[in-house]
């Protein structure tokens, strides 16, 4: 074959690429960049007209000396640490538990993955009945054993607790798929040498199935981390950042200063900052759990 022939191929990969690299640009670095050249922006609105001004770094002047921005920073660290390892560890040891031979598991599996037919919006309106302090199915629930009524969600020290409960319901069934996919990817053979040996279940739990479940767990766990840092919608349809601030996470932060007050300079700003947050949180994670290559061949 003629050695132009050659030459062209090395674009063929690229073509099939191209689509990919092309959604990319447009629905995730486009608006990144966007985003970032508006948050150097003030909008203002005076006499009907829209002003805008090249104000440079001083949205995030205001931003780092408005206490608010730093008690919704407080409280998104808070929820990003609580529920991670939550979410994560109750999703490996689901996935553990339906790895078990069971004569129903196709059943068992099919009911455990029913909270990720159901859309959060929904979910979570079906929680905020359950939690509800009044008439709430928990409240009635744990008094059955005697506990007095809590408030969840309109209490200051219950509401993020009651978010991460929603949250957890919703996620760990989904974060489970991945683990399980991984569990069922690790060769049987080891298990089966193992047991030869001796081996007891932790045992067998701590030197082959945590260390061939590690890329799962890291994906899941970087998954996680972003999803979380976004995570808004019950914060909107039960307690709108609060009581007391005490859910106004950055994300809803971001949210009700571009919608409710049009303040769309702090807004994007906020969000700047957030991605940047997750980027750095991301790139650590991936830095000390990724797999570490050995250079020297």
């Amino acid at each position: 074959m003629s050695t132009n022939f050659f030459r062209r191929q090395w674009i063929v990969p690229y073509l099939f690429l191209a689509p990919a690299l092309i959604a990319t640009v447009a629905f995730k670095l486009y608006p990144i960049f966007i985003g970032l050249w508006e948050s150097f922006i003030y909008t203002s609105f005076g006499g009907g007209v829209e002003k805008r001004v090249f104000v440079w770094l001083e949205n995030y002047q205001y931003l780092f000396a408005d206490p608010l921005f730093w008690q919704s920073l407080k409280i998104t660290g808070i929820l990003t640490i609580l529920i991670n390892p939550i979410q994560i560890s109750l999703s490996l040891g689901l996935a553990l538990l339906l790895m078990r031979k069971s004569k129903y598991i196709r059943i068992i599996r099919s009911l455990f993955l029913l909270p990720v037919g159901v859309a959060l919006p929904i979910a979570t309106v079906v929680w905020g009945l359950m939690l509800d302090p009044y008439q709430g199915l928990v409240n009635g629930f744990i008094g059955l054993f005697g506990i007095p009524p809590q408030p969840f969600l309109v209490s200051e020290d219950q509401a993020l607790w009651s978010i991460i409960v929603i949250a957890t319901w919703k996620g760990v069934a989904f974060w489970m798929l991945f683990l399980l996919a991984g569990l069922e990817d690790i060769p049987k053979q080891l298990y089966e040498a193992s047991k030869i040996d001796g081996a007891k279940p932790f045992q067998n739990f701590r030197f082959i199935t945590l260390p061939l479940l590690k890329r799962s767990i890291l994906f899941v766990l970087v998954a996680d981390t972003a999803t979380n840092f976004v995570l808004m919608v019950p914060m909107i349809i039960l307690t709108k950042g609060g009581p007391m601030q005490s859910t106004n996470v950055l994300v809803y932060e971001a949210y009700r200063s571009g919608f409710y007050y049009q303040d769309w300079g702090r807004s994007l700003s906020i969000t700047t900052l957030l991605t940047l947050i997750s980027l750095i949180i991301i790139g650590f994670q991936l830095f000390f759990l990724g797999e570490k290559r050995d250079e020297k061949k």
